[in-house]
């Protein structure tokens, strides 16, 4: 059967593993090794000071201490990473930086199952077009990471590899879909994540996690090769994007793919920002509220123009964005399960995609009568389309486009949250889609995004929602419960520069130099 062996495999490589650490953690107690930075690894490896394997064995190490707990590297791939090091270009800019790779992506050897058991058993036959990139640079892939079946959910957990967990708190997810790469790089295990975005899925996880990441506009990098799930959607494509611990190993990875991106320090620029301290659906926690406010004066410490607006451009993007999403009624996704039926939370937006737009009227009446308010919203945004309708919704995207437009003639970037929510609870994602919706405006409108660390939740601020009859915002507020020590990031969204990311990834590297955030916090 083929599950059971491939759990087997990730099974007893972590355990062989464990014998070979038993003194160093009897040594140090059980704490955290200081982990080398991306930037240290390949300075390191081009000065001949390590070797690449030197650096692959500490990967290999810190998996094997993590996995049990973790679940994140489920395609556990060193031996072959092994060859990779000895093959690797020590003077390459990425030389001997072990990554993870997403699910979606094909690595030669491994398998691309998105968590659908049917799939098992088809093996890669090459690497994706990203993958060989990173590889030219001198990257070393170490295995594949988890993801949510089907890409469908922000919520990592599939019947192929089993579920995620967030690498400081068992009780809650990492995020998704790119969840099992911001768990690995949280957890120290490699330094590179590798992700692709549609609607939040490398950002989102990164915010969750406490890590940092970048999504580029679709030109720089595409796609990256990653696997289709969507076939007969081209209205906004998924992107390839990165997950690092700090925003100088972010800049360090664009330059080396040269995005356009300058990694050294460049002379002072004065930037026009907006804050939206509330972007998207769902209200955000106190929490967000605050990284955001911090986040705003961090860069205004540094001599940047910062205003507050309101503006709902952000929630009329995720409404669009939604209903384009759900414009085929869920066909696509259906397709890739055959007659395999998906996890609980999967099956649930299939059939709420899925339902006859002339009962959506009625359902909504009913919902707003129930107080679900959001529910209600969402039922009339979202299902299938016909022509004249997704045409509709394409007018109303170019709307979108030419108030972001116009926004960019007053300011260079936003600040605003990534999530209106902490890392979720397991089994909540479903109900909690919405939360992630500050994201889907980047998406949208292919605007260069990324996420920064900015500060942790406090004990005072796990109950500061007030009481709702609507069911999403009921969910929400559980959420909040017994968050505190969860990390907060929030979002950058770039509107000018050339490139866009060298805004982004600048604003990010200004937020981060201010912000008050402990990585270990929670360990």
């Amino acid at each position: 059967e083929p599950l059971p062996a491939l759990r087997s495999v990730t099974r007893t490589v972590a355990r062989d593993a464990t014998t070979c650490i038993k003194f160093r953690d009897s040594f140090f107690g059980g704490l955290w090794m200081r982990q080398r930075s991306l930037v240290e690894i390949a300075r390191s490896v081009q000065s001949k000071s390590i070797n690449p394997q030197q650096v692959l064995s500490e990967s290999y190490h810190r998996f094997a201490e993590t996995h049990d707990g973790l679940n994140a590297l489920v395609q556990p791939h060193f031996q072959k990473a092994k060859d990779v090091c000895l093959k690797v270009d020590t003077q390459g800019p990425l030389a001997g930086v072990p990554a993870s790779i997403k699910e979606c992506f094909e690595v030669q050897g491994l398998q691309t199952t998105l968590g659908i058991t049917s799939r098992c058993g088809q093996i890669d036959s090459q690497d994706a077009p990203i993958v060989k990139r990173l590889k030219s640079c001198g990257v070393v892939p170490v295995g594949k990471s988890n993801i949510p079946q089907a890409m469908y959910l922000h919520e990592t957990n599939n019947p192929v590899w089993g579920r995620t967990n967030h690498p400081e708190n068992q009780d809650r997810g990492p995020g998704g879909s790119s969840g099992g790469d911001a768990a690995l790089v949280a957890a120290g295990v490699v330094s590179l994540g590798v992700g692709n975005d549609l609607a939040g899925s490398v950002r989102q996880p990164a915010h969750a996690c406490g890590v940092s990441a970048l999504l580029p506009t679709s030109r720089v990098l595409g796609n990256g090769g990653a696997c289709n799930t969507m076939p007969n959607f081209n209205v906004v494509s998924s992107r390839a994007g990165l997950i690092t611990s700090t925003i100088a190993e972010l800049k360090h990875v664009a330059s080396s793919l040269e995005f356009g991106v300058k990694a050294e320090e460049q002379p002072f620029r004065a930037r026009r920002i907006a804050v939206w301290e509330h972007a998207g659906v769902i209200e955000p926690s106190s929490a967000i509220k605050r990284a955001v406010r911090e986040a705003a004066q961090a860069v205004q410490h540094e001599g940047h123009y910062v205003e507050y607006i309101q503006d709902t451009v952000s929630e009329e993007a995720a409404w669009i964005m939604f209903g384009l999403l759900s414009a085929d009624g869920g066909r696509d996704i259906r397709h890739l399960f055959g007659s395999e039926k998906p996890l609980r939370g999967v099956a649930k937006l299939l059939r709420i995609a899925g339902l006859p737009r002339w009962t959506r009227p009625g359902l909504a009446v009913l919902m707003r009568l129930l107080g679900n308010r959001i529910d209600a919203v969402a039922l009339t945004a979202t299902g299938k389309r016909s022509r004249k309708g997704f045409e509709e919704l394409l007018a109303r995207r170019e709307q979108v486009v030419s108030h972001m437009k116009k926004t960019a003639k007053k300011f260079d970037a936003i600040i605003c949250p990534v999530s209106s929510l902490p890392a979720l609870p397991h089994e909540t994602a479903a109900r909690l889609v919405a939360a992630a919706s500050p994201c889907l405006l980047a998406n949208l409108v292919d605007l260069a995004a990324g996420t920064v660390p900015v500060t942790r939740v406090t004990e005072d601020e796990q109950s500061c929602r007030h009481f709702s009859f609507d069911r999403v915002l009921r969910t929400a507020m559980k959420a909040d419960v017994d968050s505190a020590g969860l990390p907060v990031g929030v979002q950058v969204i770039g509107l000018n520069g050339e490139p866009p990311e060298q805004t982004v990834l600048d604003i990010m590297e200004a937020i981060e130099s201010k912000a008050n955030f402990s990585r270990w916090a929670r360990q």
